[in-house]
């Protein structure tokens, strides 16, 4: 009688997932590069989330007998024009700006992503109508354009989100589109009409979950712009309000600062948008070797 063989464990088992997991691993082992971007981003991700309570001061709290003091023990970053302190601002700022940023690329997933797929799968006058909308965007410069929408509706977090994801439209309906028009004739999606499936089920079931890995890539890389075109805007003065602690803020703030000495004051804030930034486009790297097929063993 012949000996029965044992079973697999779940991580060794040859499911899509535990195999996508196991070349995560490779690919983060292999790149140290990766690896410490995603470092950076659970970093970064800590701080939007616990930044308001590990602050070790009140972001909005002026005491103006420390004004513009250096960095020190009591202040690392030291203090503002006002006194406030500037590691406390950095840190409470993380929330905000991620969530400009993450909320602005949702936002775009849902308007170019969806209207980009049914483009490409559909055709026709859908395809047209998207195209049409994607060039007119792209005949603007993206941040001369997302100036005015902010000056035209008024420069609050809601219509800095729907700017950004505005200028980012184009990008994310054509990249959708492309990804779709190759998959629509593919052999599973032939499989998943004959079974009985509307073209609307088929679209969202099928052509949709082979499509993310690659949107996610997308969405990684976005959202570094997305943070950059927040601070910008801010920068100019149509993005938050002061005194609400956000990076381009004070950098514009602590601008003026710089010709008589205080540089701290625009100088960490801008690391913290730099390392940000640098951060998304690491991890978007990270995670286009990831999801590459051509690259798992």
């Amino acid at each position: 009688m012949m000996a029965e063989t044992p079973a697999l464990p779940a991580a060794e088992s040859g499911s899509p997932l535990a195999a996508l997991l196991r070349h995560a691993r490779h690919v983060v082992a292999e790149n140290p590069v990766t690896a410490a971007a995603f470092v950076l981003f659970f970093l970064l991700l800590l701080c939007a989330v616990l930044g308001p309570a590990l602050a070790p001061f009140d972001p909005l709290a002026s005491d103006t007998s420390r004004a513009l003091a250096a960095p020190s023990a009591r202040h690392p970053f030291g203090t503002d024009h006002l006194g406030r302190d500037i590691l406390s601002r950095v840190m409470v700022a993380a929330r905000l700006d991620m969530g400009i940023a993450l909320s602005s690329v949702a936002l775009v997933f849902l308007l170019g992503g969806l209207s980009g797929i049914a483009a490409g799968y559909f055709g026709g006058w859908t395809d047209r109508i998207v195209g049409r909308l994607a060039d007119t965007i792209m005949a603007f410069p993206l941040f001369v354009l997302a100036m005015g929408i902010v000056a035209a509706l008024g420069n609050t977090v809601t219509n800095i989100v729907i700017a950004t994801a505005i200028v980012n439209f184009p990008l994310y309906a054509r990249i959708a589109r492309a990804e779709a028009a190759v998959r629509r004739e593919a052999g599973y999606v032939q499989a998943a009409r004959l079974t009985g499936n509307g073209e609307y089920r088929v679209l969202l079931t099928t052509i949709l979950p082979n499509i993310l890995p690659i949107m996610a890539v997308q969405m990684s890389l976005t959202m570094g712009y997305a943070i950059l075109n927040a601070a910008g805007l801010s920068f100019i003065g149509l993005g938050v309000k002061p005194p609400t602690p956000e990076w381009g803020i004070m950098v514009a703030e602590g601008a003026s600062y710089i010709v008589s000495g205080e540089w701290w004051v625009a100088l960490f804030p801008g690391l913290a948008l730099m390392l940000a930034v640098f951060t998304f486009n690491l991890l978007g790297d990270g995670l286009r070797d990831i999801v590459d097929p051509q690259r798992r063993s």
